[in-house]
């Protein structure tokens, strides 16, 4: 298995994010629902990766650069025939490692707050990440959950 860079004209990789946002669809109202778009990976702020097992694209992951060295990270996925495997591990750390050389000091997020996020919230405490406040654009919102972890302190 590798993690690599998107390429956002790869059909797989149109049909990935698609099946993310229909994932995502029955979790909150749509005003609550922050998973990018395909053409919204497209934005130079956004790194998006994904994982290759042969042909098959089996998950993602995605930086956006929110500035003054704070990074989100965004559609963090696996596919549910590979969870439980160490993939979701894999795809977080490969996105702190390169928020690491990136020179970031924070990385984000913002997540569900229902049972269904359970272990994605598990996840991200696991590594580290710790409760927080709303971020960049987000507003308070019983649908989610706002986590963050310092990388390193200000130089």
């Amino acid at each position: 298995m590798t993690i690599v860079l998107a390429d956002l004209d790869d059909p797989r990789v149109a049909a990935l994010v698609a099946e993310h946002l229909a994932e995502m669809e029955p979790t909150a109202p749509a005003c609550s629902r922050h998973a990018l778009s395909l053409d919204q990976f497209a934005d130079p702020a956004v790194r998006f990766w994904v994982a290759e097992a042969g042909a098959a694209l089996v998950g993602s992951v995605a930086l956006k650069d929110l500035g003054g060295g704070h990074l989100e990270l965004k559609t963090m996925r696996v596919e549910p025939s590979m969870r439980g495997t160490g993939l979701g591990r894999r795809l977080l750390q490969h996105a702190l490692d390169a928020a690491r050389a990136a020179g970031a000091v924070r990385v984000s997020l913002e997540t569900g707050s229902g049972d269904v996020f359970v272990p994605a919230r598990g996840l991200y405490r696991a590594h580290g990440f710790t409760d927080c406040e709303p971020f960049g654009d987000y507003r308070p919102d019983p649908h989610s959950t706002f986590l963050t972890l310092a990388l390193r302190e200000r130089g």
